[in-house]
């Protein structure tokens, strides 16, 4: 690891290291891998022919995609206002420490500013004290709540 990081928006070419990401992710979190076919979903929310619904920013290091950020427009009820949801944040074991989180969230800033919004917002696992850590020093805080999921099937 010896060159600076690079923060880009990915490419089409991108997605199999997305993906693979992804699924890292989900088992850093505990949770269930991936759905089958998730490349193609996200092909079409990154870029679909309507424009994308998704925005993903990868950083690079050493030429090796070793981290993602996923966002998109959202719409407070309460504030009357847009912000940028950040859906996910994941840096690949080894690469934490490095500054690349921080340069992938002053990325996903420069996504709200783009979109004329003026707030970020996530959450992220009560038990995940490193990734807390890490969001207090750049300036984050935190909001108390629970949430939930519910099957429309």
């Amino acid at each position: 690891m010896s060159g600076a990081p690079l923060v880009r928006r990915a490419r089409v070419g991108d997605l199999p290291d997305v993906v693979a990401l992804i699924a890292e992710h989900a088992a850093y979190e505990k949770a269930e891998p991936p759905a089958a076919g998730l490349e193609e979903r996200l092909r079409s929310l990154l870029f679909g022919s309507s424009g994308p619904r998704l925005r993903c920013l990868v950083a690079e290091l050493d030429g090796a995609v070793v981290g993602y950020a996923t966002c998109s427009a959202e719409v407070s009820t309460w504030d009357g206002v847009e912000y940028l949801h950040m859906d996910c944040l994941f840096l690949r074991d080894g690469h934490r420490g490095l500054g690349i989180g921080e340069s992938l969230m002053d990325a996903v800033r420069g996504e709200a500013r783009a979109l004329g919004l003026d707030q970020v917002q996530w959450q992220t696992p009560a038990w995940n004290e490193g990734a807390i850590r890490f969001y207090g020093r750049i300036g984050a805080v935190s909001k108390e709540k629970l949430r939930f999921f519910l099957p429309v099937g």
